[in-house]
């Protein structure tokens, strides 16, 4: 089934679009939290401390990756609304080239550049040695998991977005299945959990591209259809760039604030490793809604419907506001039952009440990431980068500052104090210059 993004009701339209995202990504974020219950509990609270410190630095890089799928679709799902289908597939073969180059070069960087980071960071030593472990590994497979976030958000450009949902509970069930068979029965530990997550986003990865080449035959184009075009490459960077600070900001924030964690100790980071897997999975509808908001806009705006993007955005807040208020009843009511899934309060006390008091204060605050995702969503769709990008660099700045010269005075709450007033402030700034519709006169192709 294909969605019509540019007709019918928006809210409807949006919501459609979105679930499997939604769902595909909790998938996605089920499976990374299945390492940590699985080492968690079968392997010991160590090895959880261990995979929790290295979470922060890969998921800089996951978000680095959707943010470049995401900026670089903007241009393909413009020129899907403006039925332009030849510069339409010209502008992903550049993009898949262009981002299979960076990843090999980003894996690289991440494999060599791990253990001053962690070092760095002041990762405590009785888990440092897993940890760099699990990252030589994940990052041996990096290009595997760039390349299939590129081609999910060639997907949602085309309006498909239930092949990466497929594709991702696909990838969850075998990731999950080979994490016990690496852990419980060839006792591999921390590296057991690594390769799996490899195997899967590789088989994955090699499946998608597959599919995607095959769909884009159904897109019948007169005249060459070339592989490269430096001028699309060009405008997807200016788009790709401030994507990527927007979609990383969260997981660059957590990376800068482990090391005002690691203080703590061991058991304080397997707490706090704990409530980042559950804070990665409650902002899942929140920046799935922002992304279709962002696809929405683009093909509204190809298209010349710039009436319905405002539409599109008055639904959307209503949609935030359903799913944040979800979010407080789960977090407040489920608290116990959740942390416990990963450490448990009589065995991991310190742990448990770090994990619990995390989950349990952001909870009541998703909405304002949700609101801060859908106005940025807009700006993107339409190219307009260059503020939310200087917003969202205001949020990480202020969860890093405050993390980094309160925690040690007043304890390790204000790690987690400081998420929701950068989410706001993310917000009000995006907001502001979305009133001004600047937004409206930007021009990426012509109609």
């Amino acid at each position: 089934m294909k969605l019509d993004l540019i007709n019918g009701k928006p809210g409807r339209s949006m919501l459609l679009f979105a679930l499997p995202m939604i769902i595909g990504n909790l998938f996605q974020q089920f499976y990374n939290m299945a390492d940590s219950v699985i080492v968690g509990n079968l392997v010991g609270e160590d090895a959880l401390a261990a995979v929790g410190a290295s979470y922060s630095f890969t998921t800089v890089f996951i978000m680095v990756a959707i943010g470049s799928g995401m900026g670089a679709s903007v241009l393909a799902s413009q020129y899907l609304g403006a039925k332009k289908y030849r510069e339409m597939k010209t502008s992903i073969y550049t993009f898949l080239i262009a981002f299979g180059i960076f990843s090999v070069l980003m894996a690289l960087l991440g494999f060599f550049v791990n253990p001053a980071i962690l070092h760095a960071l002041k990762t405590p030593e009785n888990i440092f040695g897993d940890a760099v472990l699990y990252l030589q590994i994940y990052f041996a497979g990096l290009p595997f998991m760039f390349m299939y976030n590129i081609l999910s958000a060639n997907f949602n450009a085309l309006g498909k977005s239930q092949i990466p949902l497929m594709l991702l509970i696909f990838s969850s069930i075998l990731n999950v299945v080979l994490d016990l068979w690496m852990v419980a029965v060839l006792k591999l530990g921390v590296a057991g959990v690594a390769i799996a997550t490899v195997i899967a986003q590789g088989i994955s990865s090699v499946i998608s591209f597959g599919i995607l080449m095959r769909l884009l035959k159904q897109y019948e184009t007169e005249g060459k259809v070339e592989k490269f075009d430096s001028a699309m490459f060009s405008s997807g960077v200016r788009i790709a760039v401030p994507s990527i600070i927007q979609q990383s900001i969260v997981s660059i924030g957590m990376l800068l604030t482990q090391s005002a964690v690691n203080q703590f100790g061991s058991s304080a980071v397997a707490g706090y490793s704990a409530g980042m897997r559950l804070e990665s999975v409650c902002v899942v509808p929140m920046i799935a809604t922002g992304n279709a908001m962002s696809t929405f806009t683009a093909q509204n705006l190809g298209a010349g419907n710039q009436d319905r993007v405002e539409e599109g955005y008055r639904a959307a807040f209503q949609i935030v506001i359903g799913f944040g208020a979800g979010i407080i009843l789960l977090s407040q009511l489920f608290y116990g039952p959740i942390v416990s899934m990963f450490v448990k309060a009589a065995e991991s006390p310190v742990a448990f009440s770090t994990g619990t008091a995390y989950l349990r204060f952001t909870g009541w605050f998703f909405c304002f990431l949700g609101f801060k995702a859908i106005t940025d969503g807009i700006l993107r769709g339409a190219g307009d980068v260059k503020v939310y990008m200087i917003a969202n660099l205001v949020n990480l700045g202020l969860r890093v500052s405050v993390a980094q010269l309160c925690s040690p005075l007043f304890g390790i709450q204000f790690v987690w104090y400081a998420v929701p007033l950068g989410w706001f402030v993310n917000f009000a700034i995006s907001f502001l210059w979305y009133r001004t519709g600047n937004w409206k006169r930007k021009k990426l192709i012509e109609n």
